[in-house]
């Protein structure tokens, strides 16, 4: 990863350079006026230009940048600058003779430059009699703008090199589409919210790349200014969805709950000061840029404590976040310290904001597989734990059977598969056990008859409580598969359970289940059975099924 960042750097920063090569032209004075004023009185007022103060200023309504061209320069055909807000553009061609040419153009006229972040515009006719060029900017927005001001012989698209500069670019946009292709496959497994805050991440670095690049221009030719203010938009939305994915993202219990409140909250300052400056560039324009920067500050810090606050706690989420983000902060602390500081030139760091790109890209990335292959090992276990204790709740403890709550869950489904047969069984006489023989013996009584139940494929055995057994059974001879299990009671228990002072015995009642009729029903019928059958004597069936006559007369 490392190799790739350098490559990436190496590229960008050959591409750039030769975008911006020797024969470029910068400025050699400033002045300042009114808008009023006319552009060529201005100029030609000696009084009111700077050559030795390099510090230029946007406090006037118009300021002045003056480039000397020398008799071994070669021809300029463009006037370049960084995007930013402003009202007009006016330009003036000055000869050896005096002669003036002149373009004055609004500011929605100009055009965006290939070159990333810069706007271009044609210079009036300079012939090789032209010795100076003035340029003109009102209301300049953004000390950037004329600080990196400068004649070009040619546009950026007809750089040498730029094409390499814009395929590293056009490389690092895929490599942003690629976590939006993992987060469509993680979201579909985990709904969590962190996957759509990153994807909207992303989603705001690809617009960054693509507005602050010459590949918006490739693809969609916008004018400067719409891109300035995309550019500004895009910025808040970056800075919103970055702290959302990092509020979502750091794990339950592993971030002050206090900095975890105040990050939603960042995120819509973010928004609301981007829109702002992006709405009203010119409200308080002389210090407005410096204000907007500024009023970042609080909110890098509340993430930079955040970020932190989370390695503290042994976040693994925040170690892959501080790798990914490690760049984009010292991106923002440039642009912060430059942009307000006012002996510094403002600088916006573009190469490294690309390297940061990538860095965002790759570890955040494995930040968010790590994540989600973590939340699935949870889930995956608080369901099988889950399972287990809904197995234990449904299992009687003493027998291994299932209890009455596991029938009553599993009747419809039962039913459904053709178990339609419900037989109660109940333990003669087993209180006498109990008081003569202890309940230890008693619950090995209770353990013996549920292994002479025999559950099967067609025999579903339960203990409801107490002595009293169920079976529900499906097929032909159901009537006679209880009844056999019914009388092995007394065999099965006299071996388990030797030295009782009486065979154990049982009755049973037996009820059909009738088409939709419910557990309760069925049950009640089966339960009045039994007692007929406890009335008869003990240690017989009744039942309500037809063919059962021959079977109870043999059990009687």
């Amino acid at each position: 990863m490392a190799s790739l960042l350098l490559v990436v750097l190496a590229i960008v920063s050959a591409g750039s350079a030769d975008t911006a090569g020797s024969r470029d032209i910068q400025s050699s004075c400033w002045a300042s006026g009114s808008i009023a004023e006319d552009v060529v009185a201005t100029a030609r007022s000696a009084q009111q230009w700077s050559c030795s103060d390099r510090a230029v200023s946007i406090e006037a309504e118009r300021v002045l940048l003056l480039f000397d061209i020398g008799p071994d320069d070669i021809l300029p055909r463009y006037f370049l600058s960084r995007r930013s807000a402003l009202g007009a553009l006016h330009m003036l061609a000055i000869d050896s003779d005096g002669a003036v040419r002149s373009v004055s153009m609004p500011a929605g006229d100009l055009s965006s430059s290939m070159l990333g972040g810069y706007f271009e515009a044609p210079l009036p006719g300079v012939t090789h009699e032209t010795r100076q060029v003035i340029v003109a900017i009102d209301l300049p927005s953004h000390k950037m703008t004329l600080e990196r001001a400068y004649l070009a012989p040619l546009g950026a698209a007809d750089a040498s090199g730029y094409m390499r500069y814009l395929l590293v670019l056009a490389g690092l946009t895929g490599m942003l589409v690629m976590p939006l292709i993992f987060n469509a496959a993680f979201y579909r497994i985990l709904r969590e919210p962190f996957v759509l805050w990153h994807s909207a991440l992303t989603l705001s670095l690809l617009a960054t790349i693509l507005a602050s690049s010459g590949l918006s221009v490739v693809f969609f030719e916008p004018r400067a200014m719409t891109l300035s203010w995309i550019t500004t938009l895009v910025f808040g939305a970056t800075i919103a969805s970055g702290l959302m994915f990092t509020h979502s993202f750091i794990e339950p219990g592993l971030m002050h709950p206090l900095l975890r409140r105040l990050l939603p909250y960042c995120a819509v300052l973010a928004l609301l000061l981007s829109t702002f400056h992006a709405a009203f560039p010119f409200v308080m324009r002389p210090i407005q840029s410096s204000v907007y920067t500024a009023a970042f500050a609080p909110i890098l810090l509340i993430f930079l404590m955040a970020a932190v606050d989370g390695l503290r706690r042994g976040s693994i989420a925040a170690r892959f976040q501080a790798a990914g983000y490690a760049p984009m902060i010292l991106v923002g602390l440039i642009r912060l310290g430059t942009g307000v500081v006012p002996w510094l030139d403002s600088a916006d760091a573009m190469l490294m904001f690309y390297v940061g790109c990538a860095c965002e890209v790759f570890f955040t990335t494995l930040g968010v597989a790590d994540r989600l292959m973590t939340i699935r090992r949870e889930r995956d276990r608080a369901i099988d734990q889950a399972d287990v204790l809904e197995r234990l709740s449904e299992t009687d403890p003493l027998t291994g059977l299932l209890n009455r709550r596991a029938m009553e869950g599993q009747f419809g489904q039962l039913r459904a598969e053709g178990f339609d047969t419900l037989a109660v069984v109940d333990l003669d006489h087993f209180k006498l056990i109990n008081d003569t023989s202890g309940h230890s013996v008693g619950d090995a009584v209770l353990q013996a008859v549920a292994k002479g139940l025999q559950p099967s494929s067609n025999v579903r055995a339960y203990r409801l409580g107490g002595e009293e057994f169920m079976l529900l059974i499906r097929g032909g001879d159901a009537v006679l598969q209880a009844e056999r299990r019914r009388k092995s009671i007394s065999t099965i228990v006299a071996h388990e359970v030797p030295g009782l002072q009486r065979p154990v015995t049982a009755s049973m009642g037996i009820a059909i289940c009738h088409g939709v009729e419910d557990f309760d029903a069925v049950y009640d019928r089966a339960d009045k059975l039994l007692y007929e059958a406890k009335s008869a004597g003990r240690n017989r069936t009744r039942s309500d099924v037809r063919s059962a006559a021959a079977v109870e007369a043999g059990a009687a």
